[in-house]
């Protein structure tokens, strides 16, 4: 305790001790039973955004009245504090005029301020990692993380007179805004790089190289072109053809063996590398996998209709997200979730992947499903590709790969300054609000 009051030239007080006697910390509705249209909202972790509380109020689930009054104990006003104590604790919000009235349920908590203390500074206080890492010392749980009321209302808070916590409130106001605004466009850059990733491989697959590498690389620059005959793929150079995938690669459908049979998944005996949903994150991020979140035992596979594939092939999901693909780089199985691609002769590896990337907003066409989108057999069947000489496909494969590694790299910066904004951003909040930056000073400035 004497480290973190040493970090303030505040006094400091327990959280308790800022709040309204008549509303004490409480959190919310244990059971808020089934949605109920025309009922009284309530706030769950799941609905705040870290930074911008509920952005869609009238999208909260509901619960009956008479619910809401047996908890009329956690009824939140305007300027009161939510903050989340269960899943994904330590999200704070202050609760807008238009959510007057609504709940919580017992994954938040409510923190409503008294007089002498002013609702936004305990809210900058609230995000600042002085109280962050008194949270993190204090916090319950291993897998299920957890703020109990108690450690949150034993949070030790600055305490500055009034007028200097809605001066040092104001600061923060003024000055994240800044920083929000100068975040928001180095996001919208790295989108713009993105989309522009994305537009130069689903041209240069479909069209071919510009002309300034097609000569480069000893071959034609603005080859006269044909309709392919397929909607998305547009007009190709004369020399392409355009083939149904399963002519070009041989289709591999994956197995998942019985879950109930543990000789199946013997951790010390799992050595296969098994590609299933679980490596949705890597499929999205990555041209190339070589290791899997699951494997599987040589047991697992005698006991399933799943094949040991050679390395080179390519994955492609066909549920949940449509279309995410990769090559594998040593052999592996898949699950029923993914369709494995043995490329033939005519194909390469890496630009069956590329023509995997571009169709995937065609792909959404063909998906059903509400809870779990898929993408059938017959469909998948179908799927066609453009197949221009082999030749021609090395050379596009070198060129997207050596464009998009610069562009990657450009994204990769910008995120970069976006994540010390961050940095500073929390820095600047925690620096306010324990008096570190003298906000008398900066409004006399």
């Amino acid at each position: 305790m004497k480290e973190l009051r040493d970090e303030t030239r505040f006094p400091v007080v327990p959280l308790k001790h800022a709040v309204s006697p008549t509303r004490p910390i409480t959190y919310g509705i244990v059971q808020c039973g089934p949605d109920f249209p025309g009922g009284v909202p309530y706030i769950r972790p799941a609905d705040m955004e870290d930074e911008e509380g509920i952005t869609e109020p009238e999208s909260l689930l509901r619960t009956d009245p008479e619910i809401a009054f047996s908890y009329r104990r956690s009824t939140v006003r305007p300027k009161d504090i939510v903050l989340s104590i269960g899943p994904s604790f330590g999200k704070v919000m202050i609760v807008p005029t238009e959510l007057d009235g609504a709940n919580l349920t017992q994954g938040t908590a409510r923190v409503a301020s008294n007089a002498d203390h002013d609702s936004r500074f305990i809210f900058w206080s609230l995000r600042s990692s002085f109280c962050k890492q008194q949270w993190e010392a204090r916090v319950s749980g291993a897998t299920f993380r957890a703020l109990n009321l108690g450690p949150l209302a034993e949070t030790l808070l600055p305490d500055p007179p009034p007028a200097e916590q809605r001066a040092i409130a104001a600061f923060l106001d003024r000055e994240t805004a800044r920083v929000d605004r100068l975040m928001a466009k180095k996001r919208e850059l790295i989108e713009r790089l993105k989309e522009k990733r994305t537009a130069l491989i689903s041209r240069t697959v479909t069209r071919g190289l510009p002309p300034a590498a097609a000569r480069a690389s000893g071959l034609p620059a603005n080859p006269p072109l044909k309709p392919s005959g397929v909607e998305w793929i547009g007009d190709i150079p004369k020399q392409w053809a355009v083939m149904k995938v399963k002519f070009v690669a041989k289709m591999e459908s994956g197995h998942t063996p019985s879950r109930s049979e543990p000789s199946n998944w013997v951790d010390d005996e799992c050595v296969i590398p098994w590609v299933s949903l679980n490596d949705t994150k890597h499929l999205k991020e990555h041209d190339y996998i070589e290791d899997t979140a699951i494997r599987i035992s040589e047991e697992g596979m005698k006991n399933s209709s799943a094949h040991l594939l050679p390395a080179g092939v390519v994955v492609f999901t066909r549920d949940a997200t449509i279309g995410l693909t990769a090559i594998t780089t040593r052999p592996a199985a898949v699950s029923q979730h993914i369709i494995a691609w043995v490329p033939g002769p005519k194909i390469t590896p890496k630009y069956l992947l590329l023509s995997f990337k571009v169709m995937q907003q065609y792909l959404e066409s063909f998906t059903f499903g509400s809870t779990l989108k898929t993408i059938g057999m017959t469909d998948v069947r179908k799927l066609v590709t453009p197949v221009p000489p082999l030749p021609e496909q090395a050379a596009i494969a070198a060129y997207l790969d050596e464009e998009t590694a610069k562009l990657g790299a450009l994204v990769g910066k910008v995120e970069e300054a976006v994540e010390r904004l961050q940095e500073y951003r929390i820095a600047l909040i925690t620096a306010a609000v324990t008096g570190k930056i003298d906000v008398r000073k900066e409004s006399r400035g």
